[in-house]
């Protein structure tokens, strides 16, 4: 197993991304914090987790919120006395993020809270805790999205995700000799509901999907398989990067003729 005897935290662990990679990082012998606001559906992430002999637990946060960030480390240190992969996954994709004319500020400050903010403090608090354990590794979720426009327009999305990316770059620069590994996964258009909410007609779908050599969205458990092996000693000789998963987008963005 490739995990085994590792201490793992997952934010927005409820769904999507967070919610595969918690079953598969547990799968290969990690014990797991699922972390998420979403209570009924972190609580249902660790029952998945514990009904094939896995080890996990869910604590209840809103990682936008620096006192929480801290409470949740802090509870990983109570437990487990040790942090070896933070998985800085959780996120929002706002309905009403648009263009720079149509999106309002509080749509803005919302996005970057969550999206941006949640890495800091993930970071500001965990990081002392992977030292403390000898190292790891830490995955923040990035996007495609960070290295083009998108086709259906989310500034604030698209922003956010473009932050999570130069921190990702700035953090591993600084903890390189400390054995603390940082790498941001970038997926491409999936099929979780956190895009499909956001593309909610067969005309937005299509605007994206057009795009993908591949012909059709990326699925949460591959970019689970994805974060697992950024996560594992598989990557060892990886940090700063920006690993794409994303169908071939950001090597074609064109429109088929």
């Amino acid at each position: 197993m490739r995990l085994k005897n590792k201490v793992a935290l997952i934010t927005g662990g409820a769904s999507g991304i967070g919610k595969e990679s918690a079953i598969l990082f547990a799968q290969e012998g990690a014990r797991v914090t699922v972390v998420d606001v979403n209570e009924d559906g972190g609580k249902e992430t660790v029952e998945m987790i514990r009904s094939i002999d896995g080890k996990a637990i869910f604590h209840k946060a809103d990682v936008s919120q620096e006192n929480e960030c801290k409470r949740m480390i802090e509870i990983m240190d109570k437990e487990y006395g040790a942090l070896h992969i933070l998985f800085n996954n959780a996120g929002i994709m706002h309905s009403e993020d648009g263009d720079s004319q149509s999106t309002d500020e509080q749509v803005w400050d919302l996005t970057m809270n969550v999206n941006v903010k949640s890495v800091f403090f993930g970071c500001k608090y965990g990081i002392p805790l992977i030292q403390k354990s000898g190292g790891g590794s830490i995955v923040n979720t990035a996007s495609f999205v960070a290295h083009l426009g998108a086709a259906t327009p989310q500034i604030a999305y698209t922003a956010s995700k473009g932050a999570v990316l130069a921190m990702t770059r700035e953090l591993a620069i600084i903890h390189a000799r400390e054995n603390i590994r940082v790498n941001a996964l970038c997926p491409g258009p999936l099929r979780t509901d956190l895009l499909m909410n956001f593309l909610n007609t067969e005309e937005k779908k299509n605007r994206r999907l057009v795009h993908v050599p591949m012909g059709r969205f990326g699925e949460a458990k591959e970019m689970a398989k994805a974060a697992l092996f950024l996560a594992s000693d598989d990557s060892s000789y990886m940090t700063g990067t920006e690993f794409l998963v994303d169908g071939g987008i950001t090597a074609a963005y064109v429109t088929p003729e």
